[in-house]
């Protein structure tokens, strides 16, 4: 198996979770299918989905939900 490091598409802040008080799109260890939500990046108050590329496994997060990103920055790794 091999590790891929998903960078960010674009800056704004990061959200693992549909809204407050839900539980997170997804978990690390859990399996993940091409197009399942990962997170939520917000932009000026617009939320754009961040959908798996590829199948594989959730091995990390590189960053906090609720936490300001830059496009480029590493999001969350997978094992595919």
């Amino acid at each position: 198996m091999t590790v891929t490091t998903v960078a960010c598409p674009l800056p704004g802040t990061f959200y693992r979770r549909p809204a407050p008080g839900q539980a997170p799109f997804k978990e690390i260890g859990d399996a993940v299918a091409v197009g399942d939500t990962i997170g939520l990046i917000e932009v000026m108050k617009t939320f754009m989905p961040i959908e798996a590329e590829t199948a594989g496994t959730l091995q990390a997060f590189h960053v906090d939900d609720e936490e300001p990103v830059m496009a480029g920055q590493p999001l969350y790794d997978i094992d595919v």
